[in-house]
């Protein structure tokens, strides 16, 4: 297989593989051990100077190897390559993908990760409770401002841009995964319907069970 992808069961790094087993694409799976920082190797930031999953390697006979890292990215790229799941032939449409995949980025990410962390920090010895429920707070309240502004783009869509596409597969995996942080979806009925419509979908099925035997047993050390 040409196109390796470095890998660990995470939002950012499922958005790929749900993105490569929906284009059909061969593929092979190298799973990072990420809490014995695998991904600081020199090896791995040969290809992704951040030290950070997802990355792939993309390796063509009689060609440099293409290296893409940032989940958004990568999933532009895959999109242009097979040809699915990413409007080229429309730059209206595709500036509209666009704008979902970066705002999940910049925004539904990152927020949803915060809270990830402090609720962590929350718990380790010596930490300011009242400080750490305020930043809570802050970033929950930000991630809730973040699925109105979902729920109401997905009124009368089956998908954020009506079809389904790689900003689907960019949100899809942070709201599986951390739409507890809101109290359920049962509040935001459109998410909800998607979010359950593209759970059944089998290529989603398959990409969500990669890589989970390989880290049993792997152990989380929080800082």
């Amino acid at each position: 297989m040409a196109l390796t992808l470095y890998y660990f069961p995470t939002p950012n790094g499922r958005k790929v593989s749900i993105a490569l087993e929906e284009m059909g694409l061969d593929y092979r799976l190298q799973v990072l051990n990420i809490f014995e920082r695998e991904a600081q190797s020199p090896e791995y930031l040969a290809i992704c100077p951040n030290g950070r999953i997802p990355a792939i390697v993309d390796e063509q006979p009689g060609a440099e190897p293409v290296m893409v890292f940032e989940s958004g990215a990568i999933l532009q790229y895959l999109g242009r390559k097979s040809g699915a799941f990413y409007p080229v032939e429309s730059a209206a449409r595709q500036a509209a993908v666009d704008s979902w995949v970066f705002w999940q980025m910049a925004g539904l990410g990152p927020m949803a990760g915060q809270i990830t962390w402090f609720r962590r920090a929350a718990e380790k010895p010596g930490r300011d409770p009242q400080e750490t429920s305020l930043t809570i707070y802050r970033f929950t309240k930000e991630v809730k401002r973040l699925y109105a502004v979902l729920e109401n783009q997905l009124a009368g869509r089956d998908y954020i841009c009506d079809d389904y596409s790689i900003a689907d597969m960019a949100c899809w995996t942070w709201v599986d995964q951390y739409g507890h942080y809101v109290d359920g979806l049962q509040h935001y009925p459109n998410i909800r319907a998607w979010h359950q419509r593209i759970a059944e979908r089998p290529a989603v099925r398959r990409a969500m069970a990669l890589g989970l035997e390989e880290v049993q047993g792997m152990t989380v050390s929080f800082n």
